[in-house]
């Protein structure tokens, strides 16, 4: 079983985000927190939308591989949400939360979230798409929300878990987790397969 392999490892979530750390905690994997600051998150303007959580999960990951102890696992992740060719990160203020439930209201988009999972000897990336259908917003649904949510700290301006989520999201299309931050199946799989190897 991979609770019992892991024990064998000391496994750092490279995150300060309260939702993956929740995620983590409910595979049953111990682990302890790292958070760098000021790692560049920019990506080059070519790369494909689809790539870019990818893209970035590694660039973390380059910048706590320099500093990893032996019999460490480094996971590192990222979250995007595409609608169309647009890619919506974090929003800047409350105004440009509203315009992005604006633009993601009445219509479906892709949530992808890159994963690299690091050894002193080893790097594996992957990404996990999400299609999210959300229901037609009014203005006060959206200004009720970011008010009350603050939701800042998030790609394309929401948690699917919170409120917006219960109410305003018709239909979801692969993994709930990975829309929250963190495809726990598929990180499971891979860090099984991680020791296997």
């Amino acid at each position: 079983m991979l609770l019992d392999k892991l024990k064998n490892y000391n496994v750092v979530l490279a995150s300060n985000s309260p939702r993956r750390k929740e995620l983590l905690a409910d595979l049953g994997i111990d682990f302890v927190v790292r958070v760098k600051k000021d790692i560049d998150e920019s990506y080059p303007h070519s790369l494909p939308a689809m790539e870019i959580a990818e893209h970035i999960s590694r660039k973390k990951a380059i910048a706590y591989k320099q500093d990893m102890a032996p019999g460490e696992i480094v996971i590192t992740a990222d979250t995007v949400v595409i609608l169309g060719n647009e890619v919506l990160g974090k929003p800047a203020n409350d105004a440009d939360a509203g315009r992005m439930l604006g633009m993601l209201s009445g219509k479906t988009h892709k949530v992808v979230t890159g994963v690299t999972i690091t050894t002193a000897g080893d790097m594996r990336s992957f990404s996990v798409v999400t299609n999210v259908e959300f229901a037609t917003l009014s203005d006060e649904d959206i200004a009720y929300y970011v008010q009350r949510y603050r939701p800042l700290d998030k790609a394309g301006a929401y948690g699917i878990q919170e409120w917006i989520g219960c109410m305003g999201v018709r239909h979801i299309d692969g993994s709930f987790y990975n829309v929250m931050g963190l495809p726990l199946h598929r990180l499971y799989t891979e860090l099984d397969k991680l020791i296997a190897d």
